[in-house]
């Protein structure tokens, strides 16, 4: 593990964003084992001084005047001073905590991190934590958080326990991340895993067990099995990417957003954040409200993460999707915000849904509930009505989109879908007069069955991924060009010569098929058959680890980019 060179501590007092830039990007290049304790408390420090420690006083940021063309006061770049002292005494006692309680010797100083001393370590970590405290609150993610006020989160603790790893000499021992969770990955080759947080409260007897297939098959938790496995310059990614400017609901600091956003930017050129699609969308969102000068627009970063994630991950991340869409939908791109939505319901309906869901169950919630009503409310009056309501692959999203929810329901031991589901679909549907629908071809696919129907042509998985592939620069990072994100603009008639092809798999979308096309919609049978208990065998899961709402970005979304 590396220290701070004396070429690095020449640097202090950090005092500006570009300082603090210069060090990390330094400290990267000159080490493989760049030291995540340090840097963790460095920018805790600075989040938490601009966060925790300011009384609102200033007026809300309005992104759109001043960062509309990258333009940033020197007011904004200025920090609060970070002395080389406060770090290194903080990092002192960091180290101090974990070697007065860990004896390796005890554990026969293996030459790689065991299951015994991982958990060993996670229980240091734990029982050293103030009790007093509520764990999903922000700012908690940093060991600069854990040294001055013995708090974190749950991410925040896995950080702990891999930075302690580290820190015993253990440099097998990294940080896996799913979409709302964290564990740990060890052993030469990286093939065994553990539990070292919770996820829940009161769940701490978690800790140290491994995450075994059982554990991750169908289990949005555990994304499958395909969790992003982080190197130590990913984890130093993520230290950043779990930065939170917020200070309350409403007010943001523009200080560390800014900050933010410089380093997932080094960390991007370096080629860090390919295999990392949560940092790639933060980074989006970040490019969104404060647009760089030179720098591709944040539409080619969300698209980016989702290539990250087909071609890494098996199409198995949910938010890649729902980030892209989120952005279509404010700016009022509604057809291909219906477009992505329904691409993260056709990820979801590969698990099997439990209350360990709670977050992206959220978000389907919105999207289903206020976002695609709102959307149907804009188009049906006005100039508007000539739009979408009158184009048959928009009502094909739709039911491709309550698709994959149904899918995601059936096999699971809790249901997904009450009458307020049925009623939002019955309402949206209701806007498409019968014309409309009946141009949509629907393929019902029964996966229980033998016969073989005809099919539009998907496309497949390997071919995306090699477009992908095709589209990488030399330092793995993605070509400039990206698709012009403006909605389409046909007339009526024109659309009307559009057949989609639609295929429904899930038991109740197929059984809802005639209902959905019918000259008159049928309110109440529509909502008996949504609502209807599954008739699927149902799949016995393992014991919940709760349904804790984290604070960190890998662990939900960004609060901005739920924003309307």
């Amino acid at each position: 593990m590396a220290k701070l060179s004396s070429e690095e501590r020449a640097l202090f007092p950090l005092t500006d964003i570009d300082g603090v830039v210069k060090l990390f990007k330094l400290h990267l290049e000159k080490n493989s084992e760049p030291n995540l304790a340090i840097l963790s408390i460095i920018v805790g420090h600075i989040e938490n001084t601009l966060t925790c420690s300011r009384g609102v006083t200033e007026p809300p940021v309005s992104y759109e005047d001043e960062f509309s063309e990258g333009k940033y006061s020197d007011s904004h770049h200025v920090l609060p001073c970070v002395e080389y002292e406060t770090v290194e005494a903080l990092h002192q006692r960091f180290l101090a905590i974990i070697k007065a309680h860990v004896d390796v010797a005890s554990f026969g100083s293996p030459r790689y991190a065991t299951r015994e001393l991982v958990k060993r370590i996670s229980d240091v970590v734990w029982c050293t934590l103030s009790s007093s405290y509520y764990k999903d609150r922000a700012h908690l993610q940093s060991i600069y958080s854990y040294m001055t006020g013995a708090k974190l989160d749950s991410s925040g603790t896995t950080l702990a326990v891999v930075a302690a790893c580290q820190a015993l000499g253990y440099y097998d021992v990294h940080l896996a991340l799913s979409e709302d969770h964290t564990w740990v990955v060890f052993g030469d080759k990286g093939q065994h895993t553990v539990e070292v947080t919770w996820h829940g409260k009161g769940n701490e007897d978690k800790r140290g067990i491994p995450v075994t297939h059982d554990v991750y098959s169908k289990s949005w938790l555990y994304v499958n099995g395909q969790p992003v496995v982080c190197n130590r310059h990913m984890e130093v990614a993520t230290i950043v990417s779990n930065m939170n400017p917020g200070i309350n609901a409403t007010t943001d600091s523009e200080e560390v957003m800014l900050l933010q956003q410089a380093l997932l930017w080094m960390l991007y050129d370096a080629g860090h954040l390919t295999k990392y699609p949560m940092a790639i969308d933060n980074l989006g969102d970040l490019e969104e409200m404060m647009p760089s000068k030179g720098r591709a627009p944040a539409t080619r970063m969300y698209e980016e993460a989702i290539t990250s994630a087909v071609r890494y991950y098996d199409n198995q991340h949910v938010y890649p999707y729902t980030y892209l869409g989120g952005y279509c939908y404010r700016n009022k791109l509604y057809k291909q915000a219906l477009k992505y939505w329904a691409q993260a319901a056709s990820v979801i309906k590969n698990y099997n849904y439990s209350r360990d869901d709670e977050e992206i169950y959220k978000e389907f919630l919105e999207i289903a509930n206020e976002l695609i009503p709102h959307i149907m409310r804009v188009v049906s009056s006005g100039i508007s009505a000539r739009s979408i309501l009158k184009d048959p692959e928009c009502f094909g999203y739709l039911l491709e989109f309550y698709d994959g929810i149904c899918e995601w329901e059936e096999g699971s031991a809790t249901p997904v879908l009450h009458i307020g589901w049925a009623k939002a679909l019955f309402n949206t549907i209701a806007k498409f007069d019968a014309h409309v629908r009946s141009h949509v071809k629907i393929f019902c696919v029964d996966p229980d069955s033998s016969d073989v129907t005809e099919e539009p042509e998907q496309p497949t998985l390997e071919k995306t991924a090699a477009e992908a592939r095709s589209s990488q620069d030399q330092n793995g990072n993605m070509a400039a060009d990206c698709t012009a994100f403006t909605e389409e603009e046909l007339d009526p008639s024109e659309m009307m010569h559009r057949w989609p092809p639609v295929r429904l798999a899930s038991a109740k979308m197929r059984g809802l098929r005639d209902l959905l096309l019918a000259d008159k919609l049928n309110s109440q049978a529509i909502s008996l058959q949504l609502t209807a208990q599954s008739q699927v065998t149902m799949t016995k899961k393992r014991g919940s680890i709760g349904g804790e709402v984290e604070s960190s970005h890998h662990v939900g979304r960004s609060k901005r980019s739920r924003r309307d």
